[in-house]
């Protein structure tokens, strides 16, 4: 299946029918607060580092194929949204929902799916991001399979939007906790259905390789950790994930790439492999130690 990015889905989301935008000055004292004085990180890192991020419609669609069946219980409660109060805490709860969107929509879920819609769409206009999408072209595009491309294809070109919206507003810590927001609900839930699969090697395996990603998200959240107090705290909360991840191998052997033939193109085959080693007690570890710290970020 085409790998879409992480904000593929959490684009996505904000399909829903048009609705009163709110007052610019309701958000302003809030959004002040998120500004940044230091310099922002570039586009570039933040894509690069996108391109890295399993996707959670990548996440369903493996949960659906090893046979795992819906459990709405897993997710984050949509109707919880009114509580989420700074910028903060919407960015990073705007990236969870995003990841249960993906998640409802594969399972073809479409009453919890327009929760998460309504969810999603109210901190999108709170966050003042909300003007970035055409709603009625996502919808068309997002309900048609083929159209995986173009969905891609949008759905990036809105995030740079946003991106370099919110670097403009000196805000850009807020895509980074979008991004991290997306990424752990992905993780918690496919640690929760690994957990019941035990011998299931490929959800596993999938665990132990986002090592590398936590490693470049503590990477970005410690940028602005040393100048704003909020983004400490979020690394401060996700130390103990980076600990337990300490524990897993990843042993990476490199090959001579080669060329080949595909659709009468020349292109180049990456014969470098990779072996995950994860035991069932790092497994244990990293799924109760995401769970934790993704109740504090919900509740």
């Amino acid at each position: 299946m085409k790998k879409l990015s992480l904000f593929s889905l959490m684009l996505l989301a904000l399909w829903s029918c048009d609705s009163n935008k709110p007052s610019a000055d309701i958000y302003q004292a809030a959004l002040d607060s998120t500004r940044l004085a230091q310099p922002q990180i570039s586009n570039e890192v933040v894509h690069d580092i996108l391109q890295q991020i399993p996707s959670p419609l990548e996440i369903s669609v493996l949960l659906k194929e090893t046979g795992t069946r819906y459990n709405q219980s897993m997710l984050n409660n949509p109707k919880g949204v009114s509580k989420y109060n700074t910028s903060y805490q919407k960015a990073i709860n705007l990236g969870i929902y995003g990841t249960d969107l993906g998640y409802t929509n594969i399972y073809e879920q479409n009453q919890d799916a327009i929760f998460y819609l309504n969810s999603i769409k109210q901190l999108a206009d709170e966050l003042s991001i909300g003007q970035f999408f055409d709603f009625g072209t996502i919808k068309r595009l997002a309900t048609n399979s083929s159209n995986l491309d173009s969905l891609l294809y949008l759905t990036t070109k809105n995030f740079n939007n946003i991106n370099g919206y919110l670097q403009e507003q000196n805000r850009s810590n807020l895509s980074i906790l979008i991004l991290t927001g997306g990424w752990l609900e992905a993780l918690h839930i496919t640690a929760q259905v690994a957990q019941t699969n035990p011998d299931n090697q490929i959800l596993i395996e999938r665990i132990g390789e986002q090592k590398m990603i936590l490693d470049n998200i503590m990477l970005l959240l410690s940028f602005y950790s040393e100048s704003n107090a909020n983004m400490a705290q979020y690394m401060q909360m996700f130390q103990p994930l980076a600990e337990a991840y300490e524990k897993v191998q990843i042993i990476n052997t490199y090959a001579e790439p080669t060329f080949e033939e595909v659709n009468g193109m020349l292109v180049v085959k990456d014969n470098s492999t990779s072996e995950v080693k994860i035991t069932a007690e790092n497994l244990k570890e990293i799924s109760a130690t995401t769970q934790a710290i993704r109740n504090k970020i919900i509740n």
